[in-house]
């Protein structure tokens, strides 16, 4: 049996690493690393919680509106889900192993978006060079 080749306009990407998120975070304007209350890595906007890495070492907690959440968890499963903890709060449990670099990195800048400034957030969006 010969090897499989992949379809044309296939291309592998990288996993999502924790590295990554960070990249992917500190990218947005006025995001800074700060650790959480329970010693995980955090990112924060304004002194306000934009995501922070999971004790679970293996998924990331990210603010999300909830009909976002429920779209998200519906379409891909694998990769978003809320435990118990999280059923009543505005926020998402990505496993950063399965989630797409682009789709992580949607998900965060929406979630900046609605916590950053509207002055930060207008000059970011200003900004051509991004």
């Amino acid at each position: 049996m010969g090897k499989s080749r992949p379809k044309k306009g296939w291309r592998r990407e990288k996993p999502v690493t924790f590295d990554t998120v960070r990249r992917l975070a500190l990218a947005l304007p006025g995001v800074e690393e700060k650790p959480y209350r329970n010693g995980t890595p955090a990112f924060k906007v304004g002194g306000k919680l934009l995501a922070r890495f999971h004790q679970d070492g293996e998924s990331l907690v990210v603010k999300v509106e909830y009909a976002a959440r429920e779209v998200l968890m519906g379409a891909k499963p694998e990769t978003f889900y809320i435990t118990d903890h999280y059923r009543c709060w505005p926020w998402i449990l990505v496993r950063i192993s399965n989630v797409d670099p682009d789709e992580l990195r949607a998900l965060l800048e929406d979630a900046w978006r609605r916590l950053a400034s509207k002055r930060v957030v207008a000059a970011w969006e200003s900004n051509a060079d991004r």
